[in-house]
């Protein structure tokens, strides 16, 4: 039996029908091009893109064979920070990207970004009102993003 290949990347909202399986995976394992994989059910597969893509949460692979498998966003360690009012969010969240960190916007003005002392001890110097937490972590694709993720 072959190793069943992901071809394609199909946005979040753009496929339809139950998925074959799913894989459940932390941001720092979202961009991939070409690599093995096991699925959330202990199937594996080969993930060959032609390029390195962003995958975000609802995205869904391709099989060659027929059959999407579902990608979610695993829950990770995170830093939810509150923000006095929407200036004071875009400097922080200039700061934090300064600093080449990837950067979740979320209702309410509020940022996320991963769990990281030195970042967090930035942010709070910058007024930053910070709780760590659990939570799947889909931050900004930025400007020059390919693929899945924020980008679509």
């Amino acid at each position: 039996m072959s190793l069943r290949r992901a071809i394609a990347v199909l946005p979040q909202g753009h496929w339809t029908g139950d998925p074959v399986g799913t894989i459940t995976l932390a941001f720092a394992d979202r961009h991939k091009r070409r690599i093995r994989m096991i699925d959330d059910g202990g199937e594996a597969f080969l993930l060959d893109l032609p390029d390195a893509v962003l995958l975000g949460d609802g995205d869904g692979l391709e099989l060659d064979g027929g059959g999407v498998i579902e990608v979610r966003a695993a829950e990770e360690s995170v830093v939810d920070i509150a923000c006095t009012d929407a200036a004071h969010a875009a400097r922080i969240a200039w700061h934090i990207g300064n600093r080449h960190t990837a950067v979740q916007v979320l209702d309410g003005g509020r940022l996320r970004m991963a769990d990281d002392l030195v970042m967090v001890h930035m942010v709070e110097g910058l007024g930053g009102a910070v709780s760590r937490t659990t939570a799947p972590f889909e931050p900004e694709g930025g400007a020059y993003a390919s693929g899945g993720g924020h980008a679509h």
